[in-house]
Order: C-alpha cells, then sequence, then structure tokens
C-alpha cells in the first residue's frame, strides 16, 4: 500500500498539541471494574472508527497525551493503563501477554462494545498482537510502535552468552535472590535521575525528555504493589514469539519505526516485514517512542492508514 498525507488536513503539532492540553480541558479520568482491579482508561472523540491506544512498559495513558488531542477530531479514541501499570491497579498476580489480552477483550467488550484499531508502542505492541490474534473479532487493524517481544530467531543464543546466562539462571534459583535483585534494580530505576538517563538513550532528540515526560513516568512507581509488578518481569512465563503471533494474524498491520531505537532495531521492523509481507511499514526519525518524540507524523500517518483500510472494507 502506498499513500500520502494530505496536505489540507489539519494535523497538530508539538507546540500546538502542548498549547491545547495547557489551555483546554484534558480528558477526565476514568474508572472500569475488571474482574477485581480498578483499571484507568481516558476517552475522546465523538464519531468515527474506535481507536484503542496501549502505552509500553512503565508508561501509561499520559504518553499518549500528544495523540488523543488529533486523533479525536477524527476518531473515537480510547487509551487505557495496563493492569500493573499507569493508575490502574497493581495486584500481585502473573503479568503476561494473555493476562493483558483478557483485559483488553473484555474492555473492547464492556466499555467500546465495538472492534477496534489498536495501537500498542513496545510492551503494548505485543499485547495488542495477542488481542487481534486470539481475539480477531474484536480487531479491524493493528498498529506496532517499536513493539516489544523476541523472534524465534533471537533466542539462539552464542556460547559466550549461554555461559552468562547460565549464572544468573544459578543466581537467580537461590532463595530469595530475585526479589532481592529486583528491590535493588527498583529502587534505582524509579529515581529521577535514572529515568532521565533511560530516556535519553532511547528518545532521539534530548528536547522531548521533558520533566513532565520524567514525572509521568515516575509517579506509578511509589503506588501499593509496584515493586512486585516489576519484579514480575523476572517471574513471568515466557510468552508466544512474535514469528509466531504474525502466523495467526489476519488483519491489517502498520508498523511505525523509530530508526534510532536501541532496544528494537530497523533490523527487527524488516523481521515483521518478512514473516508478515503484508505489512506497511513506515520508518521515523525518533527513537522507542516515535508517538511521544514525532506526534505530528505518527498522528497523519494513522489517520491516512486507517482512512485506507476502512475504505477497501467499505
Amino acid at each position: 500500500m502506498d499513500w500520502f498525507h494530505d496536505p489540507e488536513r489539519k494535523f497538530c503539532s508539538r507546540e500546538e498539541i502542548g498549547l491545547s492540553l495547557t489551555l483546554e480541558t484534558q480528558p477526565p479520568q476514568l474508572y472500569w471494574q475488571w474482574r477485581d482491579w480498578k483499571i484507568h482508561y481516558v476517552q475522546q472523540g465523538n464519531s468515527g472508527p474506535c481507536l484503542l491506544l496501549i502505552h509500553g512498559f512503565g508508561a501509561s495513558t499520559d504518553h499518549w497525551r500528544q495523540n488523543l488531542v488529533a486523533l479525536s477530531q477524527h476518531y473515537r479514541v480510547w487509551a487505557i493503563d495496563l493492569l500493573g501499570f499507569g493508575r490502574s491497579q497493581k495486584p500481585a498476580v502473573n503479568y503476561t501477554g494473555e493476562l493483558w489480552r483478557d483485559q483488553l477483550q473484555d474492555f473492547c467488550r464492556e466499555v467500546i462494545k465495538s472492534p477496534v484499531y489498536v495501537a500498542g508502542n513496545s510492551l503494548g505492541g505485543y499485547a495488542a498482537l495477542c488481542l487481534a490474534v486470539d481475539c480477531p473479532e474484536w480487531v479491524e487493524g493493528v498498529i506496532l510502535l517499536n513493539c516489544a517481544g523476541p523472534f524465534s530467531e533471537d533466542e539462539r543464543p552464542t556460547g559466550r552468552r549461554q555461559s552468562g546466562s547460565a549464572l544468573m539462571g544459578r543466581f537467580l534459583k537461590l532463595p530469595g535472590a530475585t526479589e532481592v535483585l529486583s528491590w535493588f534494580l527498583f529502587q534505582n530505576m524509579r529515581r529521577r535521575s535514572q529515568i532521565r538517563k533511560v530516556l535519553l538513550r532511547v528518545y532521539k532528540d534530548p528536547n522531548a525528555v521533558t520533566e513532565r515526560l520524567i514525572e509521568d513516568i515516575r509517579r506509578p512507581a511509589f503506588d501499593p504493589g509496584a515493586l512486585g509488578v516489576f519484579s514480575a518481569v523476572f517471574k513471568s512465563p515466557p510468552g508466544r514469539k512474535l514469528d509466531q503471533l504474525l502466523e495467526g494474524l489476519h488483519q491489517p498491520l502498520l508498523l511505525l519505526w523509530g530508526v534510532a531505537d536501541p532496544w528494537m532495531s530497523v533490523d527487527k521492523a524488516n523481521k515483521f516485514c518478512q514473516y508478515y509481507p503484508s505489512a506497511t511499514l513506515k520508518l521515523l526519525d525518533a527513537g522507542h517512542c516515535p508517538h511521544d518524540e514525532c506526534p505530528e507524523v505518527v498522528n497523519a500517518t494513522i489517520q491516512d492508514w486507517v482512512d485506507a483500510v476502512d475504505a477497501v472494507k467499505s
């Protein structure tokens, strides 16, 4: 699929988005009871196709603040905090793609009440894939922004890596080792200086790493249960590989990929295209979170793609 952005369309620049968020009323903080837990979400827009936005690890609905305003001009947009993140509850459970898939499926059925175009960044992209593959009746199309998760061939270690993994594996089998390691890492990772350091590494534009962004990520780390969620990263069973998920995907797929991402390289985006040749790939001059670093480009690209997919369906 090849298409171009219509210059007559009106999209918000980074400056305009920031101004609108300052001058306009922010979307209300909404909550939904899922199973025994309180789930946070926001919603904007009253017409058009439904669009569901899913944040990455350690982020929240706040990470979509520069996308909600622009996209809600054309769509009914929801952004949700996955269980364990943002303003949602953080219970002591096994955090897996299947758990978040169930959360998202029930959210579509009970709150949105309509199939959605689902967009996910990093970990949120993995959750979006699980939803699309296992619950296809709820997903019209998938948008992945620097999606997390390994391909099968990524986990074929060299001899040196295998030795290091074996040492770590033996350490983690010691009583209490996982909890101790998690505690030390968690205390370090929620320091403002450390959050800034990580963001400056994964964002190409240092000007996009604002104090507000740092605080948006830091704040949920002090919620009850936050340490347990962080620890669960070390304990959760491995999920399906990306190539296994793509074998079961049948919806249109858009890949928005920041080329300066040190975690999810362009090689990974190319693997997506290898396993799913019908995917549309757009490379962006950004890092791991292109929706936050170059929102005006991401917003325009999402609209062009959703409108094109909708036109084919109608």
